[in-house]
């Protein structure tokens, strides 16, 4: 191999199947505040596991909203503003669920204190960082998503040239048992940054001759992933100025990921096995 491939963006534009997008559940902050379950969503994602737990105990033990046991806890919160938002949850209990025991209570706040908790975005540059953002660097982030794999991995990108780093964490994920598909453009011999890896890793190209695949993504399982404007070569992972974020939310990288699976079915007849 000579010379290094242009870093340039350039050109036009075995799964489970996607789901609709009304199958994708809502965060669950987004339920109507003004509604029991949307306040014990709130409530549940301002809480600490330990502190929910807590406030889990003492309603087992009340009877009603009224009861004097909750209305003492409830009293005696030092953070800013609980009290009022509990205060808030016993009214609309008292509203919309007056038969309902803080037994009741108890169990649907657990059951939302056990759904996974969103992370938010992560900002990602490549090139000069400064103080304005708190962001990462795009190369250590990269290997950082490709080790939090377990079972799959899912690497798009236009150009593929050294990234050293990254391919032997690919490597190493191979070695532990992760099925890896890279979706790469054939135009920009992209996939010669690849040879070293295991023959079991999976290579595709686009079929169609118009258009190119410029898409840029790592993602890990179903639950993380990497989107940005770089590609996975030395100088657009450390040197240009390139920027990127990471979604830790399984709401949102589940249906991406099935949407990436679905190009890659044969039957769509949009890639193709190099």
């Amino acid at each position: 191999m000579s010379g290094a491939k242009p870093d340039h963006n350039s050109g036009s534009r075995g799964s489970r199947p996607a789901r609709a997008p009304a199958d994708i559940p809502a965060a669950r902050s987004s339920a109507p505040l003004d509604r029991l379950p949307g306040l014990l969503a709130a409530l549940c994602d301002r809480l600490p596991a330990d502190r929910t737990v807590v406030l889990e105990h003492v309603l087992e033990t009340a009877t009603d909203p009224d009861d004097p046991l909750l209305n003492r806890f409830v009293a005696a919160q030092p953070a800013a503003g609980l009290a009022h938002q509990l205060t808030g949850i016993t009214r609309v209990w008292r509203a919309e669920a007056p038969g309902m025991t803080g037994a009741g209570l108890a169990l649907a706040l657990a059951t939302a204190r056990s759904l996974p908790r969103p992370q938010p975005a992560q900002v990602v540059v490549s090139g000069p960082l400064s103080a304005s953002v708190s962001a990462r660097l795009t190369s250590g982030v990269a290997v950082e998503v490709i080790r939090s794999a377990s079972t799959s991995l899912l690497i798009a990108s236009f150009a593929a040239y050294g990234a050293r780093d990254l391919v032997a964490e690919i490597g190493r994920a191979v070695g532990r048992g992760v099925s890896v598909d890279l979706l790469l453009e054939e135009s920009t011999q992209a996939s010669a940054a690849f040879v070293a890896l295991p023959s079991e890793v999976r290579v595709w190209h686009r079929v169609a001759t118009s258009g190119v695949l410029h898409a840029k993504l790592v993602a890990a399982d179903r639950h993380t992933a990497l989107l940005g404007s770089a590609n996975l070569t030395d100088r657009a992972l450390s040197d240009n100025i390139e920027l990127g974020v990471v979604l830790r939310d399984p709401y949102v990288v589940e249906p991406l990921v099935d949407h990436f699976h679905w190009l890659l079915a044969s039957e769509n007849k949009v890639m193709r096995r190099a």
